[in-house]
């Protein structure tokens, strides 16, 4: 819970900056050299001191109601749609700043004169483009995941480089009979579902890598990932969060979504890929370990797998570990030493 609300004072932290910073440009462009037209008169360093306190108010506004959209309007609403709405939240955020500056400096002047004062059309034309601004950048993150849309802004990864990670891959179980069932439609709203649900993992510092059909890849930086067993409890958060949807899930598709799930670490290298769609991309060994791990999870009967080099992180783990021998993993010349994973 302590993580999901740092994740949700970042956001707001990051709107708040954000509309400081645009504001107080505003005001250095606005009044540097120049005189306003309203009948409401700022100096230069007044104005800048308005701005810093009115943009800390407004961002944090702003950012309670991405997190508002984020929370309740991903799932029932499209890209276009949130569009529309966060254009009627600021249009009428943008009424209530002009009614409460209207009660603070509209002396001997109507409403409607204040409102449409000389000047006031490029200030809130200005409002709004910074909002549109913020949410497309909030929008692109989320499509890139976690930082990775500054790490290719900063060009950290264009040279590739080494790094220690966890990989965890996610599979659907009876995702042919689900398809075949439900049909391609009604399916994909299946997977879409079980994806949004998967955002649950990000409480337990689960950057989402990939979605490949019905798989999911999350990955950890090693650190992060051993830290209070957040690669474990990511799995059955996961499966818990399943289960408290089981009457959305029976409603909708008649059936209880299950993963299964494959889990190791070791050394990727991680590089910046393409050149019209960018993106992040981790290449190793390790990947394709995790990808074959999960692949044992039916032969072995297991809905979740570990490889020992991982499990011997784990000194006193809360969760209980079934050895089940040396398999030996396509594409592997020695075989593994697996254990299943269960809640203890």
């Amino acid at each position: 819970m302590k993580l999901q609300n740092r994740q949700k004072w970042q956001i707001i932290r990051q709107y708040m900056i954000g509309w400081c910073l645009a504001l107080a440009f505003f005001s250095v462009v606005r009044g540097e050299g120049t005189r306003e037209l309203g009948s409401v008169q700022f100096e230069l360093w007044k104005s800048i001191l308005v701005s810093l306190f009115g943009g800390a108010i407004f961002g944090a506004i702003s950012g309670y109601a991405q997190i508002l959209t984020e929370e309740h309007g991903y799932r029932k609403m499209s890209l276009r749609g949130l569009w529309v709405l966060r254009l009627i939240y600021v249009v009428l955020f943008l009424i209530t700043m002009v009614s409460l500056a209207y009660l603070i400096f509209g002396e001997d002047i109507t409403y409607l004169e204040f409102a449409f004062e000389p000047g006031s059309f490029a200030i809130y034309l200005y409002l709004v483009s910074v909002d549109i601004f913020m949410f497309s950048l909030r929008q692109v993150k989320l499509y890139f995941g976690g930082n990775n849309l500054w790490q290719l802004f900063s060009g950290r990864f264009y040279t590739p480089r080494e790094e220690e990670r966890i990989f965890m891959f996610l599979d659907l179980q009876s995702s042919t009979a689900h398809a075949e069932r439900l049909g391609h439609i009604q399916y994909s709203k299946l997977i879409q579902d079980c994806f949004n649900d998967l955002g649950i993992v990000a409480e337990n510092e689960a950057e989402i890598y990939q979605y490949v059909g019905d798989e999911a890849i999350l990955t950890w930086q090693l650190k992060a990932g051993l830290k209070s067993q957040n690669c474990l409890r990511a799995f059955f958060n996961f499966k818990q969060q399943l289960l408290k949807r089981k009457g959305y899930y029976a409603q909708n598709y008649n059936c209880l979504p299950h993963f299964k799930g494959g889990i190791h670490e070791g050394i990727v290298t991680v590089t910046e890929v393409g050149k019209y769609k960018k993106e992040i991309a981790y290449h190793g060994d390790a990947i394709n370990t995790a990808a074959r791990i999960q692949g044992q999870c039916n032969a072995l009967q297991q809905e979740f797998l570990i490889s020992e080099s991982l499990k011997v992180m784990f000194e006193d783990s809360s969760f209980g570990f079934e050895q089940l021998g040396s398999i030996a993993l396509k594409g592997k010349e020695e075989a593994i030493e697996l254990y299943g994973v269960k809640v203890g």
